[in-house]
């Protein structure tokens, strides 16, 4: 299907653009694998540049501030003044930055590169979003699922990738990775083209009304809840993926390929869950799988604590299909509460998800340190209590009856 044909497809169920939302979905694999390189980097720069902890602290503060505080801003231009062509430039970015890290000669290009890192990441996820929404010929969930789990696979794989080509071969082989940036640009080269066709032919058909569903106050009770959900999920994701090797070898005395492999089995259920929460929330409804995903989840939370190994491994999973479903649903129902500002919207979300990912697990990281590791599991366990939340937000039925 060429750029032209593709955008001229109408907008309806019927005609979902899976070629362009599994492009974008193997970009997003690819932008979070580049993204994992800089904390396989650390242990050598830090002897190697001579670097104290608070320095380390500081290339992850710089990427992961860029990369977060910047989503929402350049959503919020692109809102305004669509940019197809700034998907290939984010990810020229990436590379600029993986090269940067791969031979700097000082800390200061260190943290340049970094930064980098983040601003392509700023640039993709926003951008990326609403090609994907674009896309999904009304199956608005489907199409954040299936870009979501991009990601998620890129996260998982990209340490494994780190530790057999970053770690043996040095800090230069970083550099290889630019390759892997250059294939990113030209499948968003080609995305961005047939953005760019999409955006030519919509302006044919008449305008999608950008009226707020409902009063501005309680669209702002309901994004605020969202945020908060998203707090609860990410914080409580950021204590498995951070922190699940730990807890199961202090706790089981299991070895660490042993934990790796409970690992790889709680990331694969969270890749399994972002890929049904969307298709089920098209289904159901966001609102129903936000219920299920978050507050359905506390018991097997509340559980893991005070389970064997056998059972740990088996609860950790349903927790990861559970609660993974949650993210497709809560950006799809704050893009729907905001017409129009899909860009801002999925900056907001995916910058606060990211953030929230990283202070929450600094945080829990303190507590484990002060009250040991299983105290950081069973005062996660009650988080899902926010779900209860859920109960504030409006019902999109009605709104969409009334448009």
């Amino acid at each position: 299907m060429t750029d032209t044909t593709a955008a001229n497809v109408p907008v309806h169920k019927d005609n979902t653009v899976y070629a362009i939302i599994l492009a974008v979905s193997f970009c997003h694999f690819l932008n979070d694998v580049m993204q994992s390189l800089l904390a396989a980097l650390y242990p050598m720069i830090k002897d190697g540049y001579g670097l104290d902890f608070w320095q380390i602290g500081l290339l992850t503060l710089t990427f992961q501030g860029t990369a977060s505080l910047l989503q929402p801003v350049i959503g919020i231009y692109t809102d305004k003044r669509p940019m197809p062509y700034s998907l290939p430039v984010g990810m020229a970015s990436t590379l600029v930055g993986l090269v940067l890290l791969a031979h700097a000669g000082n800390y200061g290009l260190l943290l340049v590169g970094a930064a980098l890192i983040g601003f392509g990441s700023a640039i993709f996820h926003p951008e990326s979003s609403r090609v994907a929404r674009m896309a999904s010929g009304g199956r608005y969930g489907l199409a954040q699922s299936l870009f979501q789990v991009g990601g998620n696979i890129g996260t998982a794989i990209g340490p494994l990738l780190a530790a057999f080509i970053v770690v043996p071969r040095g800090q230069e082989s970083i550099s290889w990775f630019s390759l892997v940036a250059l294939l990113g640009m030209v499948i968003l080269w080609r995305v961005s083209g047939w953005y760019a066709s999409y955006r030519i032919a919509a302006a044919k058909r008449p305008a999608a009304s950008k009226a707020l569903p409902f009063p501005r106050g309680k669209i702002v009770m309901a994004l605020a809840v969202l945020t908060v959900l998203t707090f609860s999920k990410n914080v409580y994701m950021a204590s498995l993926s951070s922190y699940y090797t730990f807890y199961v070898i202090d706790k089981f005395g299991v070895s660490v390929q042993q934990s790796q492999v409970l690992l790889f089995i709680l990331l694969g259920a969270v890749a399994a869950g972002t890929i049904l929460g969307g298709p089920i929330g098209d289904r159901f409804g966001a609102k129903t799988v936000i219920w299920f995903s978050i507050l359905g989840v506390l018991p097997f939370t509340l559980a893991l604590p005070y389970v064997d190994l056998v059972w740990t491994g088996i609860l950790s999973a349903i927790i990861g299909l559970i609660m993974a479903s949650a993210f497709p649903a809560i950006i799809v129902f704050a893009q729907e509460l905001v017409p129009g500002r899909v860009g801002m919207v999925a900056g907001i979300f995916f910058g606060f998800a990211f953030g929230m990912g990283g202070l929450g697990a600094a945080v829990l990281g303190v507590v484990a340190d002060a009250e040991g590791i299983d105290f950081v599991y069973t005062i996660c366990s009650f988080l899902p209590l926010l779900g209860l939340l859920t109960i504030f937000l409006p019902n999109m039925k009605h709104a969409h009856a009334h448009r």
